[in-house]
């Protein structure tokens, strides 16, 4: 038969078709002979599956029997199946028409499972067989003609065509053999006599009766047949039929009744007496299970009955007479064997994937289970379900064949394992079921990072602490295992100010312990901000940052510093004339300490003197102010040497002295004296001065200017706005005005204060003297000349009612926030100011109160004065006006910037004076009038100096 082009194409399409549909099945069959030689072709079963021959070693390509026996195998170089051990059907399958090895084929990377089924062809190797070489039949002589004597037929442990049996005969004059086909699982076997038989002419017949299977080169089996002729008894007992059926349902008790078989016998006396037997050739297992009783013929269980041994029984049955010679009946029962749930399934778990990581995808396979159960019809139908609910289920992939799956996600720190339980259940009634514990471990993943308690910790720290002392330990916790939550830690490295972060502290990588590398000074940093990061060792590594506020405490490691004179003369000399009067200021000692707090609180005392007398001078125990406390007498001496204590409230207090020389003067000596002392001073610092006097002056008219414009605005604007009354808005004062006990001053801190690596340094606003005075009106240029300048063109001396208590400024830390504190608001009003509470009294009637911080947390310098009676009605806080107007006196304001290392120089002081027009011309009259009285006295002087 010739195929054209076309036709060609078509069978290779509709063969592809039918490789893929095999393939999409999940099943692909083959056949194989058995009794095949080893290395017998099967199929190219790589290539059938779709998998690449290349792959099948590294993808872990493995062919797994569920009897685990290694009849084929698979060569992984080429991908064929080929036959790996002998195959007997006979034996594989005994009682099954159909016979297949079921494989399973695994693949990994990624996992697939492919049903392979391999059909087990019969062949004709197995010959007929019968029970027995050789069977005696007795027949009587008197059988009529068409007897039939029945014989047992030959076995073949073959199927099909390979099983069908033909019978022959050998060839005689009396019997032929009959081969009826009344049913369909019983084809009885017999012979038929065709000529009476005659005991003394023929005693004996010897027959070979051959039976022959129908398989390609035939097989035969042989038995003997003798026949014994008999004479007397002629009537054979006779059942009532044939064959009986029955059924028995298996585990039926012993003891059960299967059925009860009768014959009869024409003869009488002993020849009509039946005998019931079961035949020779019942096979063991039938004897073993069934008894029958020979005298009545009751059938009953006698073993084990079970469905999955036998479906089915065939008991040959003999009727035997008591005659001489006996008659011999038969009959034949077919027991069919009814199946009852009595099987509980059988489960099979086989893991693949263990432990499943926590990051696994859903959908990733994770064991195999397969299912069985011995029972038939509903009672072998399974099915599967997983307890408890969860991450996991199970798929069903073929018949009795399950994949458990991941289906959610898994997180092993919540779960770091799951019990499983792969429950089997049979569709018998009642249901049998079985059950399989399935333990899936959890993979852990880095998929946590460390974490810190809180996300900022506060240290105190004192400073002046010895170098690599421990100052805190910081600790992150990571919740996954093994190297995922090994913690290292290490500094987020920053610059503090010019300095690297390392250079002040370090962290231990794994201990986390955070050291200071030096001894830190709290007037250098009061605060190190910064952070420590920890990271886990896994892959890739996670980790989290903490931060921390280092406080610097401070100690009282600094001693107060005397600031130097305006004039630079150590010590401190000062003319007095001897009719001040008592209470009178003579002189003023300023002290500065860098600490704070109470270690920057100084106070100020004399030492006593050796011989107890009069004591005409005291101090301010906290201004630092040297009054009179007696009348100057003649007595006292022309020079008074004082020696002054300056002492901070430190724990221990540290202190620094001062030696004030006071000469005492008349009047008109201590006049000329102060002229003399001025001229000097002007004639030393006239050169230095000259370049920068104009410049302060021109800062000082800018800045008074600037001042004036943004009072009158925010005035305008606080009047437009109208607030409600008593409500201060933010703003600042448009005019500051000094007392005879403080000013208010503006310093620009120099120094790095807090070291946080964000922003720059403040600027500061110190505000001192709680009171003001009612101010003047505006200031005249000429005025200023004359206030701020003598006739040599230098700055003069601060007027003495204004007074700088550096007592009061303690250090760098003497500074107030203005407008985080709120000390000054300035609003329709005028300047709101913050009183404290608690004040310390001081012998000075003048001096009043002065109020220390109290309390942690409060500026250690906010100090406030409480004035005495030596300042009566001065106006508190909401009772200054909105202009304020000094009648009377100027009004003195002062700038000064703060130069580095607390120096003072008196070029930073340029004061202003301010009077009303009409006391103008009497001042200007009386200064001249006095200058004429300092030039004659003057003259007078020096002409008795001479």
């Amino acid at each position: 038969m010739e195929f054209s082009g076309q036709d060609g194409l078509r069978l290779f399409q509709w063969l592809l078709l039918y490789s893929a549909w095999e393939i999409g099945s999940g099943q692909i069959h083959y056949s194989v002979p058995e009794e095949a030689k080893h290395g017998t072709f099967v199929g190219r079963i790589a290539q059938d599956l779709g998998l690449e021959v290349g792959e099948l070693v590294s993808r872990l390509f493995r062919v797994v029997s569920p009897d685990r026996r290694d009849y084929l195998d698979v060569n992984l170089q080429n991908g064929i199946l080929f036959v790996n051990s002998r195959i007997d059907r006979e034996e594989l399958c005994p009682h099954s028409p159909v016979c297949s090895i079921h494989l399973e084929v695994i693949v990994d990377k990624p996992l697939q499972v492919f049903h392979v089924e391999v059909e087990i062809k019969d062949i004709n190797d197995n010959p007929p067989v019968f029970s027995v070489t050789q069977k005696n039949l007795f027949i009587s002589e008197s059988s009529p003609l068409d007897s039939r004597f029945p014989l047992e037929g030959a076995a073949d442990a073959d199927i099909g065509v390979n099983a069908v049996l033909s019978y022959k005969l050998s060839p005689n004059d009396f019997f032929t053999l009959d081969l009826q086909n009344n049913d369909e699982q019983i084809k009885p076997l017999g012979l038929v006599l065709k000529q009476l038989l005659d005991r003394e002419e023929i005693p004996e017949l010897h027959l070979l009766l051959t039976a022959t299977d129908g398989g390609k080169a035939e097989l035969t089996g042989t038995v003997q047949l003798q026949i014994i002729v008999l004479d007397v008894n002629d009537n054979a007992p006779k059942f009532d039929k044939k064959l009986y059926k029955v059924r028995l349902a298996e585990n039926s008790l012993n003891g059960t009744m299967v059925l009860k078989v009768t014959a009869s016998d024409m003869d009488e006396e002993t020849n009509g007496q039946i005998i019931y037997s079961f035949a020779r050739e019942v096979p063991l297992n039938v004897l073993s299970k069934f008894a029958i009783d020979p005298m009545d013929g009751d059938v009953r269980v006698i073993g084990h009955i079970d469905f999955e041994e036998s479906k089915s029984y065939q008991i040959q049955v003999e009727a035997t007479d008591q005659g001489i010679p006996k008659m011999v009946g038969h009959c034949t029962i077919l027991v069919e064997v009814m199946d009852t749930n009595d099987n509980a399934p059988e489960v099979t778990v086989k893991s693949l994937s263990l432990p499943v990581p926590e990051d696994s995808p859903s959908g990733t396979v994770i064991a195999l289970v397969s299912v069985s159960d011995r029972d038939s019809g509903a009672n072998g139908l399974v099915t599967c379900s997983l307890s408890p609910s969860g991450p996991f289920t199970l798929v069903s992939t073929f018949r009795n064949y399950y994949s458990l799956v991941l289906e959610g996600s898994v997180d092993r720190e919540s779960v770091p394992a799951y019990e499983l339980v792969v429950t089997a259940r049979d569709g018998g009634s009642p249901a049998l079921w079985a059950t399989a514990s399935v333990s899936v471990a959890i993979a852990d993943v880095n998929d946590n990072a460390p974490a810190f308690e809180k996300p900022v910790y506060t240290v105190f720290v004192k400073e002046n602490n010895p170098p690599g002392c421990h100052i805190f330990t910081v600790s992150a916790s990571d919740p996954d295992v093994q190297e995922n939550s090994l913690v290292s830690y290490s500094l987020v490295e920053r610059r503090v100010g010019e300095r690297q972060l390392s250079s002040y502290v370090s962290v231990h990588s794994e201990s986390g312990k955070v050291y200071a590398l030096q001894p830190l000074d709290h007037e250098e940093l009061e605060l190190l901000q910064f952070q420590v990061s920890a990271r886990d060792a896994g892959f890739p590594p996670l980790g989290s940052n903490v931060s921390l506020q280092v406080f610097v405490l401070d100690e009282n490691d600094n001693a107060p510093v005397v600031l130097p004179s305006h004039a630079g003369v150590s010590p401190m000399t000062e003319l007095v004339s001897q009719s001040v009067a008592v209470g009178h200021v003579v002189a003023k000692i300023r002290a500065v300490d860098a600490d704070s707090g109470y270690n920057a609180w100084l106070s100020y005392e004399l030492l006593p003197e050796v011989s107890v007398g009069r004591r005409p001078f005291r101090v301010g125990l906290y201004t630092g102010e040297i009054s009179t406390t007696l009348v100057l007498e003649e007595l006292d001496g022309p020079r008074q040497m004082l020696l002054v204590v300056v002492k901070d409230h430190g724990e221990p207090p540290l202190s620094a002295t001062a030696t004030v020389s006071i000469s005492l003067v008349d009047s008109g000596k201590a006049l000329k004296a102060s002229s003399g002392v001025s001229r000097s001073v002007a004639s030393a610092g006239k050169a230095a001065m000259a370049l920068d006097v104009n410049v302060y002056l021109i800062i000082a008219i800018c800045s008074v200017s600037s001042l004036l414009v943004l009072s009158l605005l925010l005035y305008v604007a606080l009047r437009c706005s109208a607030p409600p009354q008593g409500v201060c808005g933010p703003g600042k004062p448009a005019l500051v005005c000094s007392s005879e006990i403080g000013s208010w001053s503006y310093s620009q801190q120099r120094r790095q204060k807090v070291c946080s690596g964000e922003g720059g340094v403040k600027s500061d606003l110190m505000a001192f003297s709680p009171n003001l005075p009612p101010c003047s009106g505006p200031v005249d240029s000429a005025e200023q000349e004359a206030v701020g300048q003598d006739n040599s063109g230098k700055p003069k001396q601060p007027n003495p009612d204004w007074r700088y208590s550096a007592s009061l400024r303690a250090g760098m830390h003497s500074s107030v926030h203005l407008e985080e504190a709120g000390i000054l608001r300035a609003g329709p009003g005028g300047p709101d100011q913050q009183w404290p509470t608690v004040s310390s009294a001081t012998p000075e009637p003048e001096a009043g109160e002065v109020s220390p911080p109290v309390g942690a947390g409060v500026n250690s310098n906010s100090w406030t004065f409480k004035y005495g009676p030596g300042n009566p009605k001065q106006p508190g806080p909401g009772e200054l006006p909105d202009k304020f107007i000094i009648p009377g006196s100027p009004a003195i304001i002062s700038i000064r910037q703060e130069p580095p290392n607390n120096q003072i120089d008196k070029s930073d002081f340029i004061t202003f004076g301010k009077k009303e027009e009409t006391k103008k011309k009497k001042k200007k009259k009386k200064g001249n009038k006095t200058q004429e009285k300092k030039e004659k006295g003057n003259s007078t002087t020096d002409n008795s100096d001479q």
